[in-house]
């Protein structure tokens, strides 16, 4: 072998190691300082993802003020996630969960740019897994540690050419387990195998999300008969089947008797089948003045009665929900449930 292959060997070699992802920092009893400290992104700026790091979308996504998000997911090499029923993958020790908000410069050209708000991991460590944000510099160089949260004033042009203006919170670690909660212990909620289970393009093609997982060895398995969450966004699919899936993953998480709200007996992920769990004809618990004196979480048939549906319209912290991840109403939802408790027979 002559000098110049040597060389040209050599680093590849080096290259490899420098440009993988950090397993160390996912491991990590202190959190880096910087998302760059994991390597996930060849480019930040432009959220380009390390080779391992893949991306994928959620079929309903949370609702988080209208932000944008890309989403990454990270396994170690030779390991792979348990499939759940009815709940997230079981990740192996070392894996990470990216998502990235940001907001378009103008939603009707997304080739203009966009404006990087934060990026939030999950990561699987030896005893659980961990939550922390980062939120991008002015530059859009990288991002820091923000452990105590931070807020971020936002603009954007909307569909319609409206300027749009959001208080964008990046949450602290304490709010990251709010949501990311089950059993009193931090765990992911979006990429359960019945939100993954769609199209994306991919750099290698167009291929099923879970299909594509199990071929790079990211997941162990595929349950054939598995029920499809749908886009409560997709009008060509039920009025229930859409608001039983926004439910589900903007309320269902906490809504669930693992969540942190187990104890209102409202369920809202897509497991519950029983009337009052799913606050039909449901009397609150606790709520103060959250009820905005309305005697039931929903009354078939009227959604101006409908407590659900009153807290959803508000951006009073006493009454709103969810109570945090949002500064806005959701107008198309609000839309969304109005019209399924309307359609409910009273």
């Amino acid at each position: 072998m002559n000098l110049k292959n040597l060389l040209v060997i050599t680093l590849l070699f080096f290259a490899s190691f420098i440009y993988s992802v950090n397993e160390e920092a996912i491991l990590a009893k202190d959190f880096p300082r910087k998302i760059s400290d994991y390597s996930f992104f060849t480019d930040g700026t432009d959220q380009v993802p390390h080779e391992n790091l893949l991306p994928y979308e959620l079929i309903s996504p949370l609702f988080s003020d209208y932000s944008y998000k890309k989403r990454f997911v990270y396994v170690p090499n030779g390991k792979a996630g348990t499939y759940k029923e009815d709940w997230v993958y079981d990740f192996p020790v070392g894996s990470a969960l990216v998502k990235t908000f940001y907001f378009p410069v103008d939603e009707r050209n997304l080739h203009l740019g966009n404006k990087l708000l934060e990026t939030r991991v999950l990561l699987r460590q030896e005893d659980g897994w961990k939550a922390v944000s980062y939120a991008w510099n002015e530059e859009q160089t990288e991002a820091f540690i923000k452990i105590a949260g931070k807020t971020i004033y936002a603009d954007w042009l909307d569909l319609t050419g409206q300027k749009r203006n959001v208080r964008y919170r990046v949450p602290n670690v304490n709010q990251c387990k709010e949501c990311h909660s089950a059993n009193d212990k931090i765990t992911p909620i979006g990429p359960k195998p019945t939100n993954l289970n769609k199209l994306l393009d991919y750099k290698e093609g167009t291929f099923n999300q879970l299909s594509f997982l199990l071929s790079k060895g990211y997941i162990d398995q595929i349950d054939q008969n598995l029920r499809k969450t749908v886009d409560w966004r997709d009008e060509s699919q039920t009025l229930d089947a859409r608001a039983r899936s926004y439910l589900a993953i903007n309320c269902g998480h906490c809504h669930s008797k693992t969540g942190v709200a187990n104890s209102t007996g409202l369920y809202l992920d897509l497991r519950e089948n029983k009337d009052v769990h799913l606050g039909i004809f449901k009397s609150p618990v606790a709520t103060g003045r959250g009820s905005g004196g309305l005697k039931y979480s929903i009354v078939p048939g009227r959604a101006e009665e409908s407590i659900l549906l009153y807290r959803m319209r508000s951006t009073d912290p006493g009454i709103m929900m969810p109570e945090s991840g949002r500064a806005l109403i959701h107008k198309e939802a609000v839309k969304l449930i109005e019209d399924w408790i309307n359609d409910m027979e009273s």
